[in-house]
């Protein structure tokens, strides 16, 4: 009852503070600070709305509150050997629930598992007017018009005060095996692409330096039979290296004080002509780029249109360029009018997805 009572003032202490109608910097852990825009608005700490609200492993289902770390998520899912499938990068500690929901980012597993969004079943909501809205729910449905509570995913906490979320999560796979092969990109991106038609477990990729390291994961016999067909070398610190791509500790992330790029591109895009590094992850459809010399955001994000992407700046660099690529106008519309409609007085993290916004 006490409990309760707490996460009651709490509440009232969000809604109070939305109601006085100064600007939000909503925060959890603050491990995704330097994530887009420069964060802007009096701090909310969302750390103090904590705690998981239901879990149920026959199900499937996990619901938690905003300020939830991760670190909790993980244990409770550890004793049932489930998993969030995506993988979701902590960059530190103390990530919370909301904060990993507001970001949208996916780890390594992102092209074979899905992204954070294909996992939120449902999210309740604190709006503009202190008001608190509830979509979705605790089962995988369809839905009529616009699915609010995975539209959240990724909206950088621009809509509102993310509350709670429900999450559905997966078993953990019962065999693994990391491999590794030497070839370069062009037969890296051949390769996976082709690995991606055939009924292969492979559930994560990563190509740098003329490595490519992919990983095979699912029943035994399946990954048994993928080693016989793909061949390969076997990795013997496989946790260190994908925990390592997903935190981005990995040398690649650390190793060079130029900006780091995300370019999303189709898989089958052929390899990108810009002078710099590159590290490709999901199965070609993902490809970091450290650039060297004189190319600028106008080159880089030409470059990654040219083949049907976009790009966006990840980390470092100007961000009075515009962190994420512009908007098309049909696009940009939509964006406003969501935002018009969900936050009018630009209360919640003004300007932190497009400065404009």
């Amino acid at each position: 009852m006490q409990a309760q009572q707490d996460m009651d003032a709490v509440l009232a202490s969000f809604r109070e503070r939305i109601l006085s109608g100064r600007a939000l910097q909503i925060r959890g852990g603050g491990t995704k600070d330097w994530y887009g825009q420069e964060p802007a608005g009096d701090l909310l700490d969302t750390r103090p709305y904590s705690g998981i609200i239901d879990y149920e492993p026959t199900e499937l289902v996990i619901t938690a509150r905003c300020g939830t770390p991760l670190a909790e998520i993980d244990a409770a899912l550890a004793q049932h050997n489930q998993m969030l499938a995506w993988e979701p990068p902590r960059f530190g500690g103390a990530a919370t629930v909301g904060g990993m929901v507001a970001a949208g980012l996916s780890g390594p597993s992102r092209a074979s598992a899905g992204a954070v969004r294909d996992f939120v079943l449902g999210a309740v909501l604190m709006d503009a007017q202190g008001e608190q809205l509830h979509f979705g729910g605790q089962v995988m449905k369809n839905v009529a018009g616009y699915d609010i509570s995975r539209l959240l995913a990724g909206s950088l906490g621009t809509l509102g005060l993310i509350l709670q979320v429900s999450l559905k999560v997966l078993p953990r796979p019962i065999a693994s095996s990391t491999r590794v092969f030497e070839i370069n990109q062009e037969g890296a991106l051949r390769l996976l692409n082709q690995s991606a038609g055939q009924p292969l477990p492979l559930v994560a990729s990563a190509w740098v330096n003329n490595v490519l390291t992919i990983r095979l994961s699912g029943a035994q016999a399946a990954v048994d039979s993928a080693i016989k067909k793909m061949g390969g070398t076997e990795l013997s610190n496989p946790e260190d290296y994908w925990t390592d791509l997903r935190e981005q500790t990995h040398p690649f992330f650390a190793e060079s004080q130029a900006p780091l790029w995300r370019l999303s591109l189709p898989s089958v895009a052929p390899p990108v002509d810009l002078p710099g590094r590159q590290l490709i992850e999901w199965g070609g459809a993902q490809r970091w780029l450290r650039p060297e010399g004189n190319v600028d955001a106008v080159a880089i994000r030409a470059a990654a249109l040219a083949v049907g992407g976009h790009a966006s700046l990840h980390r470092g660099g100007d961000k009075a360029i515009g962190v994420f690529h512009p908007l098309q106008p049909a696009v940009e519309t939509i964006h406003r009018r969501l935002k018009q409609q969900f936050d009018p007085q630009g209360i919640f993290n003004p300007g932190r997805l497009y400065a404009s916004l």
